[in-house]
């Protein structure tokens, strides 16, 4: 088999390949062997059909499957040989195959560029000081509490407040035409902001069995692209309602949450949660600055297809979170659009990727079997599993394999931090916008 390669962009590779009569008339010998035990012809005993009859019959096929095989045998080969990563399917020209001559075909597919000398020493780079604070503490208790919270018909009775789990029947016109259907028996809290805000803000004061209309006017990002804009009024029944009973922030309380015996204990554990969260906070912003730095100072080309890719992954990692926070999808129209924002960054970090993949290779860096059980450990200490059932878990290939990449991608940026200058921020209160759990 003989192989050219020719670069024709710094991402992209043409492999032109010939193989050789003998290979070719082998596949051929193949491929009428097979047909031949599979063919089906009047006048004939099944596998004893002559070739010229099957070549007659059925050459057209025979073409195409040999030209499918010799370049799904032949051109992983090539690639091999001359170490090309290919993260495209290779897009095949063939040319005419035939039994008494050679084969060629080229591919055209994107490919790793080559990565000469990476700079990375000396960038300057800034941790971010943040303190876990009393009041961050309190946060997590109160969100603690309204997890272990009851709710009850408020007795005596009274109108409804903020706080409270209200449930409603409604239905709207928009533009003086009044939409099908009814939503019936909808739930929510009010001061949430699950539903439309007018509503929330109408309800308060109001009783069970009060009815009562509300204009809306629907936000320019509403998931239905026809409401958008819309002005729509809002027939409300409210059917009832109840309070939420919050526990008593106290020992017993603590007990409830986890195997602590005082509140103080509780607060402790928070507090230490709080910072160990604080502080992978302040690693990942200088893990950001590193990549960006990273990419900025080796102006590398990339494949397009693995920042389509990188896109495609970063969108729907955003999408879900705005929908979790939102409670509704996000439209196609914004979800396109992020898709353009967040472009430039996830180019920087294909581009960064592909920068310490090198340096790894350049210093040998690797995940030995003492880095694995470092990691075993810290993801027991986090999740309370067994460390042996962790084992198991990993023991799939792909699981495994993404950890083993985690534990490298670590140890290259540590590599790269001992290299850089790095200053603390001053020191700032900042929320976690996950709650810690004990």
């Amino acid at each position: 088999m003989q192989v050219q390669v020719q670069r024709l962009s710094p991402v992209q590779m043409e492999i032109q390949v010939e193989v050789p009569t003998v290979e070719v008339k082998a596949e051929f010998d193949k491929a009428y062997l097979k047909l031949a035990k599979s063919a089906r012809v009047r006048g004939f005993r099944p596998g004893k059909v002559p070739r010229d009859v099957l070549k007659r019959l059925f050459e057209p096929q025979v073409l195409q499957e040999v030209t499918l095989a010799l370049v799904n045998t032949t051109l992983p080969k090539a690639l091999e040989e001359h170490q090309l990563l290919a993260v495209t399917t290779p897009q095949v020209t063939a040319g005419s195959v035939s039994n008494n001559g050679p084969f060629s075909y080229k591919a055209v597919c994107e490919v790793h560029p080559e990565v000469g000398d990476v700079v990375f020493e000396g960038f300057e780079l800034t941790r971010p000081s943040l303190v876990a604070d009393e009041t961050m503490v309190q946060q997590q208790l109160e969100g603690l509490r309204l997890h272990k919270s009851t709710t009850r018909v408020p007795d005596p009775p009274r109108p409804i407040a903020k706080g409270d789990l209200v449930t409603v029947d409604f239905n709207f016109a928009v533009d003086g035409i009044a939409e099908p259907g009814v939503a019936s028996g909808v739930q929510f809290e009010i001061g949430s902001r699950k539903v439309v805000p007018e509503i929330e803000d109408a309800l308060e004061g109001k009783n069970i069995g009060d009815v009562f209309d509300v204009d809306v006017v629907f936000p320019e990002t509403h998931e239905e692209p026809e409401l958008r804009g819309k002005k729509a009024e809002f027939h409300v029944n409210v059917i009832s309602f109840e309070e939420r009973l919050l526990p008593e922030l106290d020992d017993a309380f603590a007990a409830t949450v986890g195997s602590f015996e005082t509140l103080i204990e509780l607060r402790a554990r928070i507090h230490t949660d709080l910072e160990n969260t604080l502080q992978q906070r302040a690693e990942t912003a200088l893990a950001r600055q590193i990549m960006s730095k990273l990419s900025d100072a080796n102006p590398l080309d990339v494949p397009p297809a693995l920042v389509e890719q990188q896109c495609e992954i970063m969108t729907k990692d955003i999408q879900a979170r705005t929908q979790q926070q939102m409670g509704h999808p996000v439209p196609k129209e914004v979800g396109e659009a992020l898709h353009q924002k967040i472009h430039p960054d996830a180019e920087k970090k294909v581009r960064a990727g592909l920068l310490m993949s090198a340096i790894a290779k350049k210093y040998e860096m690797h995940v030995t079997s003492s880095d694995l059980e470092r990691a075993f450990q810290e993801l027991a200490e986090q999740s309370g599993k067994n460390i042996a059932k962790l084992r198991a878990e990993y023991g799939d290939p792909e699981k495994r394999k993404m950890l083993v990449s985690m534990i490298l991608e670590d140890k290259i940026f540590r590599f790269i931090k001992s290299k850089s200058k790095i200053t603390d921020a001053p020191a700032a209160s900042e929320a976690p916008s996950e709650e810690v759990s004990p």
